[in-house]
């Protein structure tokens, strides 16, 4: 018997019998690096729906808003205004570890009886909802922000989301006085945000030295930001504020628009505060519930009649770029007060914030 031949090798043990090594390269899966897996395409389709109806939508209010072409505005806005906020209701559920399907199913079914009764008061509660959802989402789609640049980002995003919800607003046409509505959507957005954060900011108990002095001074800020604005409208200004009212009304008249005053002083400076401070700790999630005194305002930015579209978005730039000014300065003395001493100590500060958070977009919980 001839000996075996050791050019030639011997078949594998291992080789399995439906795939045979000498099959085409085509005919065998790819499994290279990128390339998309079912599993990745199921990740992947529903946030790609989200942002088609989120454009979609849109994209209708901008039609109906500009009457660009012919069609039913009316209808059009509130089939516009349904889509967004089915949308941001359902990525305000992901966002909070809930059950997005099952509440954005419910709020796309509200939002088609609303147009089909097609009541004042029913159109009314869906924009002051449509706005608590928008200011809220706003600030839970944020990330952590190691350095000032990328928390920048996040008031930004924040803002542009609140803006979507300001829209959807104007397509429900609600019909009640401004300032309850404005004081009704804060009110509602403030609650909810907080309600979020006391689960993910571990609770009180996770509050610490520095989240008590953020939320307390935060507190005290909006108490008096709201207080003084009260007074103002029930009385009417006096001596001490005339040169302050003829500051409003030359920025108003030169640059388009004056900022507002909590978006400006509060909201933003909050937003961008806790974004960098979650970073670093659990307790920034307390300090950017206050964001919502940035996001609210946006919503309810184009329910004044005597506003233009123009001054509304230069109100809301305005107050963005100002409250990042601001914030800008409370982070560096926040830095100054509890950081590093040095340049390069800070910078190697910065690289080792690296808090662990989910991604934008999957469950914070």
């Amino acid at each position: 018997m001839p000996a075996p031949d050791p050019a030639t090798p011997a078949p594998s043990s291992t080789a399995s019998s439906d795939t045979p090594s000498d099959a085409p390269a085509d005919a065998r899966p790819d499994t290279s690096p990128g390339t998309p897996t079912r599993a990745g395409w199921r990740r992947v389709a529903p946030l790609a729906a989200w942002w088609v109806v989120v454009l979609g939508g849109v994209a209708a209010l901008v039609v109906a808003l500009l009457d660009v072409v012919p069609a039913d505005e009316r209808l059009l806005s509130g089939i516009g205004s349904v889509a967004v906020t089915s949308a941001y209701t359902w990525a305000l559920v992901a966002r909070a570890g809930g059950r997005p399907l099952l509440f954005g199913a419910l709020a796309l079914l509200l939002g088609v009886g609303v147009l089909v009764l097609d009541e004042d008061w029913l159109r009314t509660g869906a924009a002051v909802m449509t706005c608590a959802v928008a200011s809220v989402l706003g600030v839970m789609l944020t990330v952590p922000a190691q350095r000032f640049v990328q928390a920048a980002r996040e008031c930004a995003l924040a803002v542009l989301v609140a803006a979507g919800g300001a829209l959807a607003m104007l397509g429900f046409e609600p019909v009640i006085a401004q300032v309850r509505f404005e004081y009704t959507v804060f009110g509602l957005s403030l609650l909810a945000a907080f309600a979020l954060v006391h689960r993910l900011g571990a609770g009180l108990h996770g509050l610490g030295r520095r989240g008590l002095v953020g939320v307390l001074g935060g507190g005290i800020l909006l108490a008096l930001t709201l207080a003084y604005a009260e007074l103002l409208r029930r009385y009417g200004p006096g001596d001490a504020v005339d040169s302050v009212l003829d500051g409003v009304r030359w920025t108003r008249e030169t640059l388009g628009a004056f900022p507002r005053p909590i978006e400006t002083v509060l909201g933003v400076p909050a937003l961008a505060w806790g974004c960098h401070m979650r970073a670093r700790r659990r307790q920034g999630w307390w300090i950017c519930a206050f964001g919502v005194a940035a996001t609210a305002p946006v919503t309810t930015a184009l329910m004044n009649p005597a506003t233009s579209l123009l001054e509304a978005g230069l109100s809301v730039g305005y107050g963005l770029v100002v409250g990042l000014v601001i914030g800008f300065v409370v982070i560096r003395v926040d830095l100054a007060l509890t950081g590093p001493r040095g340049s390069r100590a800070r910078r190697a500060e910065a690289e080792a914030a690296v808090r662990p958070e989910p991604p934008r977009a999957s469950a914070l919980q």
